[in-house]
């Protein structure tokens, strides 16, 4: 599958690159991107991949899927430029800026043939991924807190499009989602900011109550000058509880990347494990792996014909009610039913 990755920030340098190359079914056949700077580092990290200063040059060139990780405000008109030439997409998360835009995006993907499929990647963090191994050791789950600081000022998303709820909180949201169905109802409370680009929420604590019957509650800052990321779980045989690390983003920063060495990539530090306790006593928990590059690899199976896409849209858009409706809560000081 011939793949073009549309922006070369620190979204499509970090997250999207070293996966896309870390997956041999994937070709990546050019970077869309007009900042000489970025070409620059195009042409260090990715010797030989094109650049082009366009998506439609882009697409003219010949592919088979696009990845837009570009500002959120840019995403909607180029995802919808790329599925009008009947190609499929990889659209950044928040792939849109409320559940509305995200049905319009989706019915013009299904008009078009063509699959869209939202980048939320941490589904295969490693921390959820241990989660995953341990609840069936819990019980009848009843609670589950997950918290993610990050002391980064300075990648604050500023702005109506922008904000750490769009951001940060999609993927935590997605991840209770994923570990426990629908929401039916949504509290949740922003921490706001003035900017020069508009009123900004920097953090946020959103409550759900699943119509599986656990509760479930995400928060997170980004200014706060606080780094943590940390996991609560209660069910009726026990707890689990961890206080780990963004294990993938950290090995990239260090330099690492996933195709050198996959049978090493994604675990966490041995000292930053977490521990379930029961009945039988406390026991602390080999780390599963993390794996972002399995995101990239469903998806060109996916396009192959061989199986599912990773996120369809439809799981993005419901990600996006319960961000919309946290918004609501917020604003009300009310409860929202979905």
């Amino acid at each position: 599958m011939k793949l073009g990755l549309v922006g070369y920030g620190a979204g499509g340098r970090l997250f999207h690159a070293p996966y896309i190359a870390a997956v041999p079914e994937i070709e990546l056949a050019g970077v869309v991107t007009r900042s000489p700077e970025r070409c620059r580092e195009v042409s260090g990290d990715l010797p030989g991949v094109p650049t082009f200063d366009s998506l439609s040059a882009l697409l003219d060139s010949g592919v088979d899927a696009v990845t837009i990780t570009t500002p959120p405000d840019t995403r909607r008109d180029l995802v919808l430029e790329a599925v009008a030439r009947g190609v499929h997409v990889i659209a950044d998360k928040p792939f849109a800026p409320n559940a509305a835009s995200g049905r319009e995006l989706a019915t013009a993907a299904e008009s078009a043939g063509v699959l869209l499929s939202v980048f939320h990647n941490r589904r295969w963090d490693t921390d959820i991924a241990t989660v995953a191994e341990v609840l069936p050791s819990l019980g009848d789950i009843w609670r589950c807190e997950s918290r993610f600081d990050l002391d980064e000022p300075g990648s604050l998303d500023a702005g109506p499009s922008g904000g750490l709820l769009r951001d940060l909180g999609a993927h935590l949201v997605d991840q209770m989602l994923t570990l426990f169905g629908p929401a039916a109802t949504v509290y949740g409370h922003l921490d706001v900011v003035d900017q020069p680009e508009g009123r900004t929420d920097c953090g946020f604590a959103v409550s759900l109550n699943h119509l599986s019957g656990v509760h479930s509650t995400v928060s997170a800052s980004k200014i706060n000058h606080v780094a943590a990321r940390q996991w609560r779980i209660y069910g009726s045989a026990g707890s689990y509880v961890s206080d780990g690390t963004d294990v993938q983003t950290d090995q990239i920063k260090q330099g690492l990347r996933p195709a050198d060495n996959l049978d090493s990539w994604g675990y966490e530090r041995q000292d930053r494990l977490g521990v379930l306790s029961t009945a039988k006593g406390s026991m602390t928990i080999p780390s599963a792996q993390g794996r972002y590059d399995e995101y990239y690899r469903q998806f060109a199976a996916a396009v192959d014909g061989r199986g599912p896409q990773p996120v369809p849209a439809s799981e993005g858009i419901a990600v996006l009610d319960v961000l919309d409706a946290a918004r609501r809560s917020s604003e009300t000081g009310d409860t929202v039913r979905l």
